[in-house]
């Protein structure tokens, strides 16, 4: 970690870890840690051409390989998030969500989860959110045995950092009710 933070330091200005509030269990707000990937935003970009374009060369590496996460260690020694959970969301999204959405706060988030080893940005937010309910209403160790194996496979192949066309996730923008529903083990 301690390298990955140096090499970010000497490839552009800036603090090497990138810091935000996130909801946790209950809805609790943390601050999470990760390393920095991006450049500070570009005003005369649009939103999505501004999101690409500040990407590091360093920071695709670092996401593509999942290095960037890293730092939550801490975050998971202080007791806000788990190794396995629903990912921390943005606290925009929590007026967002309906109430089965919501159920997701009801475990600690995870450095990984069942979205993540189930297609992490290839998948809609509705799927999603049905895998983090689905976790919350199955929570054993057996579930969470299996998605750290997973997690460390797709890892291994850098497999869903990015969506179906190979562009950056978007955003979640509505509260929409739940259509589908995982009714089996998702693996």
């Amino acid at each position: 970690m301690l390298f990955i933070a140096l090499f970010i330091k000497v490839e552009g200005k800036g603090p090497a870890l990138f810091k935000q509030e996130r909801p946790g269990k209950n809805a609790n707000r943390f601050t999470i840690y990760k390393f920095r990937t991006m450049l500070p935003p570009n005003e005369t970009l649009s939103d999505s051409q501004n999101e690409a374009a500040r990407i590091t060369e360093l920071g695709g590496v670092l996401r593509k390989t999942s290095l960037d996460e890293l730092p939550q260690l801490f975050n998971i020694l202080k007791g806000d998030m788990s190794f396995i959970g629903p990912r921390p969301l943005l606290t925009e999204y929590l007026p967002l969500y309906n109430s089965r959405q919501l159920r997701r706060h009801e475990v600690l988030p995870g450095l990984t989860g069942l979205a993540q080893v189930n297609g992490r940005n290839a998948i809609t937010w509705e799927e999603k959110f049905e895998y983090d309910v689905y976790y919350v209403e199955h929570l054993s160790f057996l579930l969470d045995l299996k998605i750290f194996i997973k997690t460390f496979m797709n890892v291994l192949k850098c497999e869903g950092i990015n969506d179906k066309d190979g562009k950056q996730v978007r955003r979640f923008e509505a509260d929409r009710e739940s259509k589908k529903t995982v009714s089996q083990e998702p693996f």
